[in-house]
């Protein structure tokens, strides 16, 4: 895998494991590595993101707020 996302998460976050159940089978059939980031300990993580997650970052540095399908993501990644 040489491409990852990232998505920022929160603790108790339902949308977050939709986002991540929706993504599963996009990212094996991409090839490409999801990198959960939490933002409960880090302030400047919860300033940006905290009342957006979840949050996906792309390996181009676009971000993609929730709510998103996988064909968006799919088409994002090209």
């Amino acid at each position: 895998m040489n491409a990852e996302l990232i998505i920022y998460t929160g603790d108790h976050c339902h949308l977050c494991e939709q986002a991540k159940e929706l993504l599963r089978p996009l990212l094996q059939q991409k090839g490409v590595a999801l990198r959960e980031v939490n933002i409960v300990a880090d302030a400047a993580l919860q300033e940006r993101y905290g009342l957006r997650i979840p949050v996906l970052l792309l390996p181009d540095g676009r971000e993609k707020d929730w709510p998103f399908t996988a064909a968006q993501i799919s088409r994002l990644l090209g």
